[in-house]
C-alpha cells in the first residue's frame, strides 16, 4: 500500500470517485430520454413492468418516474448498514439490477410524513434506471458511454479511478484511527445501485457537467432544454431530481454530496441566484475530512463574494 502523506498532490488530470453525486448524472440522462418522449416524468414503474406487478408491494402500484428520481417512492433506503439481506443475484450487471428491482419491490414500503417527506434510497435510482434501459434497450453503462463520453466528451469512468496500473488518486477509509489507502482492485460492489454512486470523472470535465447546469438555469438550451434543468433542479419540493433543492437565508441552492464507499468525498454547491457553482474533491473521508471541506466551502464563498461583478454582488 501506498502511504498517506506522500508530496504529491492532486492535479486536473487526476480522477475522483463522486459517490452520490452520480445520481444527477443518471438523472441527466434519463431527462434527456424523458424530452425525446420516451418516457415522461409522471409515467408510472409498472405501466413497463405489468408482469412485475402481481409479486410487488401493492403499495407501490402508482409510483413514477418522478417519485424514483425525487425519494418519494416510499422505496426502502439500501445505504449500507441495515438493510435488507440481498439474494447473489446472477447475469450482466443489467440482468442483477433487474433481480435486484423485482426483490426491492417485495420489500416493505417506508412511509412518507411531514417530518420525513422524502426517504432517500439508492434503490430508487435503481427502479428508475431500469425504466430508461427499458425504452432504450440501452444499459446504464451504454447510456452513460452514449451521452457523457460520445456526445458531451466528459472521458467518465465507472467505479474507482484505477490507481494500479496506472498514476491516480487513492481513496482513502478511515480505519481504527488512521486513514488506510485503498487500491483500485479492492473488491467494492454497490450491491447493484451503481447509477445511484457508481463513476468517477476529472475536476476539469466535471465542471463542465455543472456549467452545463449552470447555463441551463440561466435560460439557455444546450444537451438538455433550458425548462428541463429547471424542473431537474427545482420541480420538486426538498429533493428534486438528482438534487437537493434548497431555500435558505434567501439563497436559493441546488446540492448534493457524495462519497465512494468511505474513502472519496465530494461536494457540490449550485447558487440560482448568482449562477456560481462551488465544487470540492477529495481522495478521503471522515470526520475531520467532512469538517475541512464545510470549512473550505464557507471560505470558497467568502472569498469569490469579494472578486464577483457588482451586478452579481447581492
Amino acid at each position: 500500500m501506498t502511504p498517506v502523506g506522500l508530496p504529491d498532490t492532486a492535479t486536473l488530470n487526476d480522477r475522483f470517485h463522486i459517490g452520490s453525486n452520480t445520481k444527477a448524472m443518471t438523472a441527466f440522462i434519463i431527462a434527456k430520454y424523458v424530452e425525446k418522449g420516451k418516457l415522461n416524468w409522471s409515467t408510472k414503474f409498472f405501466d413497463l413492468f405489468p408482469e412485475w406487478k402481481a409479486k410487488s408491494k401493492p403499495d407501490y402500484e402508482n409510483i413514477t418516474l418522478q417519485d424514483l428520481l425525487s425519494h418519494k417512492a416510499g422505496i426502502q433506503p439500501f445505504q449500507g448498514e441495515g438493510d435488507p439481506q440481498i439474494p447473489e443475484f446472477k447475469g450482466t450487471n443489467q440482468e442483477k439490477r433487474k433481480q435486484f428491482g423485482q426483490f426491492v419491490l417485495t420489500l416493505e414500503p417506508i412511509k412518507l410524513d411531514a417530518q420525513n417527506p422524502f426517504i432517500y434510497s439508492n434503490a430508487g435510482y435503481t427502479l428508475a434506471t431500469l425504466m430508461v434501459e427499458k425504452v432504450t434497450t440501452k444499459s446504464w453503462e451504454q447510456l452513460v458511454e452514449k451521452v457523457f463520453n460520445k456526445d458531451l466528451k466528459l472521458n467518465v469512468k465507472l467505479s474507482w479511478p484505477e490507481n494500479q496500473k496506472r498514476k491516480d488518486t487513492w481513496g482513502h477509509s478511515f480505519d481504527q484511527g488512521k486513514l488506510t489507502p485503498v487500491p483500485s482492485t479492492f473488491d467494492y460492489h454497490l450491491d447493484y445501485t451503481e447509477p445511484a454512486g457508481d463513476i468517477n470523472i476529472k475536476l476539469k470535465d466535471y465542471i463542465k457537467f455543472i456549467q452545463l447546469n449552470l447555463k441551463g438555469l440561466e435560460g439557455q438550451d444546450n444537451y438538455l432544454n433550458s425548462e428541463t434543468y429547471k424542473f431537474i433542479h427545482t420541480g420538486v419540493e426538498n429533493y428534486s431530481i438528482g438534487w437537493f433543492n434548497l431555500y435558505d437565508n434567501g439563497e436559493e441552492l441546488s446540492v448534493h454530496s457524495g462519497t465512494g464507499a468511505f474513502t472519496y468525498f465530494t461536494i457540490v454547491h449550485i447558487d440560482r441566484l448568482k449562477h456560481i457553482a462551488y465544487i470540492i474533491f477529495t481522495n478521503s473521508f471522515n470526520e475531520d475530512t467532512q469538517k475541512g471541506v464545510r470549512l473550505l466551502m464557507r471560505k470558497l464563498k467568502e472569498n469569490y463574494k469579494f472578486n464577483l461583478h457588482p451586478d452579481q454582488k447581492r
